[in-house]
């Protein structure tokens, strides 16, 4: 689709729709407004178009406003669990449950992501993400230092703003070509040495994440020393937490004198702010409140939990609790990589519980999960002081939609926010994200876009 050319790098001034949570709990809505981005990639302006301050005379002057109009500017979306080996995989093996799927369909492909495998998809992986609106992603890779190193150096190249790390096991694993004896200590020592090159880099765009896989293939000494490691660097820590009810029940088998699953991170450490706990569907009321006085965050993947038919997550009780959660895509597990799919399988999935239930707990409005996609996640993973939201002072890590793929009528401008962001929940088109820049630099997406 022929429109005006987009800026590549800041500084840049544009002038379209806004619309964003706010750090203060209220929208920003603007029908006609204009955004600066200054030469550091931050946001140094936005409302609107008419109020928009005159440039002080300089030597320099601030480059033409570009007119988007109808396009919609908005936060980018963040995705707090993906896995980035998985991808060819994504949306296979629908009806099979967790353990069974991943015998067949994911082990087989992460033992095949070597650095030459790394090498081909990683960077069609994050071009993919990027089309679909997200900025920043979580994710996991494969065991092999290697690979992760590659995918590394591919982010770093495109752009993205990505939290990874190298998944660790030494139980119930897929690499053959380390012996039992040796597997717990280079697997800590790889993922010391990713964390020294990759975390931090780029003034913070690259964070490393301690990956230990989940409590069926790891050690407690694996999740203590991980979390140790985590906690001593500054780095992040994911794990999957209490995604489907057999795995559940492995996790009790293996740990039997543990209170409940949480508690099995909670002894070794991992239960603290930098912690992200992918699914966390089953749990118990003890569980929640020690996630939220914890101050960790939560990956509700609510399309992968249907596809895998691992549960349901009960999101309003989490959210009255105070639990930080964001979206994940969970691809393969979730077969879509979109966050807009991710915020409408949510939202459904959440109708369909209350009626199931008969609960009355208030649900999310279609702002709400735009908050869940957005300044929720960068809360949750204390980034909310740089992205999450349209204002100033923040890192211009944004998308421009266009809504004429949702709604090939004559727009309606006089829809209010709610009604904007509801379209294109419930109406997402692939074609529908027309850029993503992070720190106002553009992302590339696939060669057509």
């Amino acid at each position: 689709m022929t429109g005006p050319i987009l800026p590549e790098r800041p500084p840049f001034s544009i002038r379209a729709r806004f619309l964003s949570p706010l750090a203060d709990g209220g929208v920003l809505d603007l029908a006609d407004g204009t955004v600066e981005i200054d030469a550091s990639g931050r946001i140094s302006w936005v409302g609107p178009t008419a109020g928009r301050p005159s440039p002080a005379p300089s030597p320099n002057p601030a480059p033409a406003v570009t007119d988007i109009r109808p396009l919609v500017v908005m936060p980018g979306l963040i995705d707090l669990h993906a896995h980035l080996p998985q991808l060819p995989n994504a949306g296979l093996g629908h009806g099979l449950d967790l353990l069974s799927w991943l015998e067949r369909y994911i082990f087989p492909l992460e033992r095949a992501f070597d650095e030459e495998t790394a090498a081909r998809l990683a960077p069609v992986a994050f071009r993919a993400v990027a089309a679909a609106g997200t900025t920043t992603l979580v994710a996991y890779g494969a065991v092999y230092e290697g690979s992760m190193d590659v995918a590394f150096r591919a982010a770093e190249e495109h752009g993205i703003r990505a939290i990874l790390g190298k998944v660790m096991m030494d139980r119930h694993r897929y690499d053959p070509t380390v012996a039992d004896a040796e597997v717990l200590d280079l697997s800590l020592r790889q993922s010391a040495d990713l964390c020294a090159r990759w975390h931090g880099r780029d003034d913070g765009r690259l964070r490393y994440a301690f990956t230990p896989r989940f409590a069926v293939s790891c050690s407690g000494e694996m999740l203590r020393e991980s979390a140790r490691l985590a906690r001593d660097a500054g780095a992040y820590w994911q794990t999957h937490l209490s995604e489907d009810r057999a795995e559940v029940a492995e996790v009790a088998a293996l740990f039997p004198d543990a209170i409940d699953y949480l508690d099995v991170y909670e002894r070794a450490g991992g239960v603290f702010e930098r912690a992200v706990f992918a699914h966390a569907v089953h749990l118990s009321e003890r569980e929640v409140l020690r996630l939220a006085e914890a101050g960790a965050a939560v990956a509700h993947c609510p399309a992968s939990n249907l596809f895998l038919a691992s549960g349901v997550m009960p999101l309003a009780r989490y959210l009255g609790a105070g639990v930080r959660i964001g979206l994940g895509s969970d691809v393969a597990g979730g077969p879509d990589l979109s966050i807009f799919t991710a915020m409408r399988v949510g939202a459904y999935t959440q109708n369909a519980l209350r009626v199931v239930r008969g609960e009355t707990d208030p649900v999310l409005d279609a702002l709400g999960w735009l908050r869940l996609a957005t300044l929720d996640a960068a809360r949750a993973l204390g980034l909310d002081d740089a992205i999450g939201s349209l204002e100033v002072g923040k890192e211009a890590d944004i998308i421009v939609v266009d809504p004429t793929f949702v709604a090939p009528v004559p727009w309606a401008e006089a829809d209010d926010a709610e009604e904007q962001v509801s379209r294109l929940m419930f109406r997402s088109h692939p074609s529908m994200v027309r850029a993503a820049w992070v720190r106002g630099r553009r992302l590339q997406g696939p060669p057509s876009s």
